[in-house]
């Protein structure tokens, strides 16, 4: 559990609800059913308009990372990688197959498969490369829908600001509709800043950082499978190592 989120967003909402409270107002006031659907409903059909479906879908299922960043495999690549130097130079290039066949990551071990098969080192690096590119690509596009979220909900929140101001302007004659009107208006354009810059920017920002970091230990395993299919000398990798470890 990423406890630094957690207390982000109790932050963020005892803010809004002790300032409310210092005012003078009531949390009830804050809660307008007819505001939140405008801009949350809103803001969904506008992201699905520019996003495929698949890349919708994947970055809500992102948004656990949030709270429950990936495993933090760094140490345990570089043990990886510290094993398969030793044993490609004491038994060959072939004996890595067995930790192909182990391994669960399928960049891994695909690089792990290159390497068994033969592949001339700057055709498997240029191969790998591909795989990095593309795999960051789809993971940014996912990322991107919140910070899409994060410039469409401020506008459709003043969207429902003017329909809170319309249904106003039809009821003048009665009062006892004018402030609920009124209430909408108003509600719907700090649900749509606040929902942005409290959340759907913030969420954009750290799944960001949490993508760059993967395809930053992709990087490095690249940068070894070419080294081990070179025939580098061990001190090439073992600093390859020492940059994976660097920020641990």
């Amino acid at each position: 559990m990423d406890w630094a989120s957690v207390a982000g967003v109790v932050l963020a909402l005892a803010g809004i609800i002790i300032g409310q409270n210092l005012e003078g107002g009531k949390f009830a006031s804050l809660l307008q059913p007819a505001a939140f659907a405008i801009v949350i409903i809103g803001t969904l059909g506008a992201v699905l308009l520019q996003t495929r479906m698949r890349t919708f879908l994947r970055g809500l299922r992102m948004l656990r990372w949030v709270f429950a960043p990936p495993r933090d495999g760094r140490q345990s690549l570089a043990r990886d990688i510290a094993s398969w130097n030793l044993a490609a130079r004491r038994d060959g290039l072939l004996s890595l197959e067995r930790y192909m066949l182990s391994s669960k990551d399928q960049f891994i071990a695909k690089g792990l498969r290159l390497i068994v098969d033969g592949i001339n080192p700057d055709k498997l690096r240029q191969l790998l490369d591909t795989e990095i590119s593309a795999y960051e690509t789809e993971e940014r596009l996912a990322v991107r829908i919140w910070e899409s979220a994060a410039g469409y909900s401020p506008t459709i929140g003043i969207l429902g600001a003017v329909l809170g101001l319309i249904h106003v302007m039809e009821n003048l004659t009665d009062p006892n509709k004018l402030g609920a009107g009124i209430a909408v208006a108003f509600v719907s354009t700090i649900y749509g800043v606040g929902l942005a810059n409290l959340f759907f920017y913030p969420i954009a920002n750290k799944l960001k950082a949490i993508v760059t970091q993967r395809v930053h230990q992709q990087e490095i395993a690249a940068a070894v499978f070419y080294d081990i299919a070179s025939g580098d000398h061990t001190r090439v990798i073992d600093e390859r190592i020492a940059t994976l470890l660097r920020e641990h």
